[in-house]
């Protein structure tokens, strides 16, 4: 069995707009204690803002930094800008092409420079795709195509690994247990070189929001929406046709409840995609299935309800889920069972990855203070890289 090493790491987002120089970043990574960063494009390396010659220079001084303290890049991350897009799921084949092209290859030759990784999330689908099942699927395979090419580009470039972030919501693929393995399967059995997942422990905050409701609950909304006139709040139907049947069934004669109920479960098996399951909103059990397929999880303290990217504070560890001995638990979970077949290779590193955020009115002062706090508090947990998680489990069971 696969006993892999743990390092702790820090994403530079942290420094957005106020530590923007590598020596800047690379600096306070050494100080906090951390010796591996995951570079984010936010941080003044996004190859659609920088100019080329200025990457080329940031490259050299981001060697330059990491020569004098020790610290590495574990891998560079996609941000925010990639994000707000359709990216590699845009229906236009231009703006497929030159995120592909123009932005994560360039991300894929500067990781593999820097003997890092690399990781994104760079597409979603938009609402007209969801609400057509055959559209969708191709969709689905088009991305699926799209990601094995990367995976194929980053292995022929000899770069760590490459990861895709999972999401939490029906547009924005991988956001279920289920769909993750399929994705990971299929861009598998396209690819020579595998493709990898991200893990965040505050991406399940949005899937309970997508359950599919047994039909007794449909039922009871429906008795509500005839006597209000009013859809309930967050209830959740899935396609725009299930909300239009619902609206008719609530306007109809209450004796025609029965044939609409059973159009409406109708309606909704045609959307399988639109559809979570309670368990899919289980951080620990992401970790447990999935976390051996996650050379990058980021950490952040959450509620369970956002995904706000906390510090690991003594007041938000209070009010969080997220614990590092019961992290460390289910990943070693993962790695108790078989390997699933047509699953990529099971990793051998992992990098538990702070993902603190800050806001624009944030002192830098605290900002720094909340970061220290949370490398304080996982180096209880993992006191030196590269231990293995046995070990660092053994040691947690010796305290």
């Amino acid at each position: 069995m696969i006993n892999p090493r743990i390092h702790l790491a820090i994403d530079n987002c942290f420094a957005t707009k106020r530590w923007t120089r590598p020596a800047d970043w690379v600096r306070i990574s050494k100080e906090l204690g951390i010796g591996y960063v995951e570079a984010s494009a936010d941080n003044e390396c996004d190859p659609l803002y920088g100019d080329p010659g200025y990457l080329q220079d940031w490259l050299q001084d981001v060697e330059s930094a990491c020569e004098q303290t020790g610290v590495r890049v574990a891998n560079l991350y996609s941000g925010h800008g990639t994000y707000a897009t359709l990216g590699l799921a845009s229906p236009d084949r231009r703006n497929q092409a030159r995120i592909q092209n123009n932005w994560l290859k360039v991300m894929i030759r500067n990781a593999a420079r820097l003997r890092a990784g690399v990781g994104f999330y760079c597409h979603a689908f938009n609402e007209d795709i969801l609400q057509d099942p055959l559209a969708y699927a191709a969709a689905e395979e088009g991305l699926y195509s799209r990601l094995a090419e990367l995976a194929d580009y980053a292995g022929a470039h000899r770069v760590k690994f490459i990861a895709v972030e999972q999401m939490y919501s029906p547009h924005q693929i991988p956001w279920t247990l289920p769909g993750a393995r399929k994705l990971l399967k299929e861009v598998r059995a396209r690819s020579r070189s595998p493709l990898y997942l991200t893990v965040d422990t505050g991406h399940q905050c949005g899937q309970r929001r997508f359950v599919r409701l047994p039909p007794c609950k449909v039922k009871q909304s429906l008795g509500q929406a005839r006597l209000t006139g009013r859809l309930g709040a967050g209830l959740w139907l899935g396609p725009a046709c299930a909300y239009s049947l619902f609206r008719a069934a609530a306007a109809a004669p209450e004796r025609a409840e029965k044939e609409y109920l059973q159009r409406l479960d109708h309606e909704m098996d045609r959307y399988p995609y639109l559809f979570a399951s309670w368990g899919d909103g289980d951080t620990y059990g992401w970790l447990r299935e999935l976390g051996c397929y996650s050379p990058v999880i980021h950490l952040q303290q959450t509620n369970g309800t956002s995904s706000s990217h906390r510090p690991f504070t003594e007041e938000n560890n209070r009010q969080g889920i997220m614990q590092g001995d019961k992290v460390l638990q289910a990943i070693a979970a993962a790695y108790s069972v078989e390997p699933e077949a047509g699953m990529p290779p099971r990793c051998e590193e992992i990098y538990l990855t702070l993902e603190i955020f800050s806001e624009a009115a944030d002192l830098p002062v605290d900002i720094i203070e909340g970061l220290a706090e949370s490398a304080e508090y996982w180096r209880r947990y993992v006191p030196k890289d590269g231990l293995t998680i046995r070990e660092l489990l053994g040691r947690q069971e010796s305290v």
